[in-house]
């Protein structure tokens, strides 16, 4: 008699949130052609998500799939609501210095790496401000404690993503040098998902702006990044239940 297949597979779908910056009243940044940011960065999310979901492996959500506006700390919570193994934050970057360009990706840190890192920070946590929310959130000071111990082991799982990407990545486009960076964005906040903010690009350099509205590179970047997914999940199966 043949073997009768186990009931349940030991491994499970693991669940990653995908998170398009900005929308509605708040565009983000601009390029040249006058895209917007929150164009750009929600067909990205909906690629991956498509892709992803195609592998079969993954439970996928997005925090958002039109055009409207979600405070920042409500995506985190979304991510929560998900138990998401995974959430990822898509962004595209802009300077005044339009020959900069290449895609980074930041985890968090209270303190940012550099003098960009922190101005950007403080743009994105601004967002909020847009739709008159209040960003500051009461917690008691032993929650703050058990957040900041729970939040170490995820900023590890967090860095580790990061540098899957950043590997896989640089190997496929332009990237910045580091390209691995540090900022205390608001959406990195979850204490027990690992998280990332993917800045794809400068919209405000002609190239980038190019393969930013390109479907074909976002295509290739969505199977990219899948990759990246693949082998950080597959690393961390290979260390035993987590």
């Amino acid at each position: 008699m043949p073997v009768s297949p186990p009931a349940e597979r030991l491994d499970r779908r693991r669940v990653v949130v995908i998170d398009a910056g900005h929308g509605g009243v708040d565009p983000g940044t601009h390029g040249r052609s006058g895209v917007q940011e929150k164009e750009v960065v929600l067909a990205f999310a909906k690629q991956l998500g498509d892709e992803l979901r195609a592998s079969g492996r993954y439970e996928v959500h997005l925090t958002r799939e039109s055009d409207i506006f979600i405070p920042l700390r409500e995506r985190v919570a979304i991510a929560r609501r998900h138990k998401a193994d995974l959430f990822i934050s898509v962004h595209a970057d802009a300077l005044q210095k339009s020959s900069v360009r290449g895609m980074s990706i930041y985890t968090l840190s209270e303190t940012s790496s550099d003098k960009e890192a922190a101005a950007l920070a403080r743009k994105e946590n601004q967002s909020d401000v847009i739709a008159g929310l209040d960003l500051e959130g009461e917690s008691p000071e032993v929650t703050g404690i058990l957040i900041d111990l729970a939040q170490r082991e995820t900023k590890n799982y967090s860095s580790r993503f990061a540098r899957t990407v950043v590997d896989y990545a640089s190997q496929k486009t332009r990237t910045l040098d580091p390209a691995h960076r540090f900022a205390g964005f608001v959406v990195l906040k979850a204490p027990d998902v690992p998280s990332v903010l993917i800045e794809l690009g400068f919209l405000t350099n002609p190239e980038d702006e190019k393969q930013l509205t390109s479907p074909a590179w976002r295509a290739t970047m969505a199977k990219t990044l899948s990759r990246s997914i693949d082998r950080y999940f597959g690393d961390r199966l290979a260390e035993g239940p987590n």
